[in-house]
């Protein structure tokens, strides 16, 4: 009768210190795990392309590794520190240019705005309602939120420095992980099939397709629209295009899309008699911001073999719960759910003549 009670206690403390160590070994880790799932998340999106650059470099990962390390910093490193210098250098500028804003006049909206279809009687009555009554009543309006915004920017320019050491960390760990990809996936892979079997590999093997899915489709549609953005603020003659363009790039990335800093820039515009340049930048808008309609379904199927519909909901729901890096957390978890409910159902699945 003492055996089992003695393999009960064993199994419970066996239990309780493996807790414990997991426990102590995330505790120890916690500075490095936001930079270790980042790292992890960049790394196994762009491993293709890190294997076609080593097969050009005479097979040396050493100096494959080195490219997309420096490549890294060229993509993350560079833009948010130069988006961060612009944002506490211009602060100040922009907190002083908001009271002269008051007494400015918006010129009529053009002819032919009316007669854009479906909203174009709308846009122009609302632009010259705001013609006759001023843009004071909208400054009134967003003035609390400004100052809510700048004193934000004041209050955290020494942790905004910290998002740049947390981005340097992830480019380090990056490059461990490009440099010892296989031993790392092979552990993983080798506790999926230990904890599942053969589904927990194939598991494994579909969250790294979501992972690349979503960063094709999110993060390069992204760029592109951020990119082609950016270009039409400094052509047309737009002020501060650096800083918007980085706005505009984690607007993308958000799912709000480029239109809510390229439609201000086209009506300050208009508002400055710029007439020829605002009616440029529409035009301009209205390609770039239809491009994720096109481009990100295309480049997400492409990427990963899951339903549209159950990529979108991971990218929206993950963002809202776990931040930017939820983008590729939300439709991981979804990815893996959604795969393990279809290996359990299995064959259980009706005809589709008894629906």
């Amino acid at each position: 009768m003492d055996a089992p009670k003695t393999e009960v206690t064993r199994t419970l403390l066996a239990v309780i210190t493996i807790a414990f160590l997991i426990f102590a070994s995330l505790w120890v880790l916690q500075p490095f795990i936001g930079g270790l799932i980042w790292a992890t998340m960049v790394v196994v999106a762009t491993w293709p392309l890190m294997i076609g650059l080593q097969k050009r470099l005479w097979g040396r990962r050493s100096l494959a590794t080195a490219v997309m390390v420096g490549v890294l910093l060229l993509v993350l490193f560079v833009p948010l520190t130069i988006a961060i210098t612009t944002v506490v250098t211009n602060a100040n500028k922009v907190a002083e240019l908001v009271p002269r804003l008051q007494d400015a006049t918006v010129p009529a909206p053009p002819a032919w705005l009316a007669t854009v279809p479906l909203v174009g009687e709308k846009l122009s009555a609302t632009w010259q309602g705001i013609t006759e009554s001023g843009i004071a009543p909208i400054l009134a309006t967003i003035k609390p939120y400004a100052g809510t915004a700048l004193k934000w920017t004041a209050s955290h320019a020494g942790s905004l420095g910290l998002v740049v050491i947390q981005f340097l960390l992830t480019v380090a760990i990056a490059g461990i992980l490009y440099s010892t990809g296989e031993q790392a996936a092979r552990g993983v892979r080798g506790f999926a099939r230990r904890l599942a079997g053969d589904q927990g590999d194939r598991v494994v093997i579909l969250a790294g397709q979501a992972i690349r899915g979503v960063a094709m489709g999110i993060v390069v549609t992204a760029l592109v629209q951020s990119t082609l953005g950016g270009l039409g603020l400094l052509i047309c003659g737009v002020p501060f295009a650096g800083l918007l363009t980085a706005v505009m790039f984690m607007c993308c990335l958000a799912q709000i899309g480029p239109i809510l800093v390229l439609a201000p820039a086209v009506g300050w515009l208009y508002w400055t008699g710029d007439t020829t340049w605002g009616t440029v930048l529409l035009v301009w808008t209205l390609v770039v911001g239809s491009l994720d309609n096109i481009l990100r379904p295309w480049l997400i199927k492409k990427g990963a073999d899951l339903p549209l519909l159950l990529i979108f909901a991971g990218v929206i729901g993950g963002l809202f719960a776990f931040g930017l890096v939820g983008l590729f957390i939300g439709p991981v978890v979804l990815a893996v759910t959604y795969t393990l409910l279809d290996a359990w159902i299995g064959d259980a699945w009706p005809a589709k003549d008894e629906i």
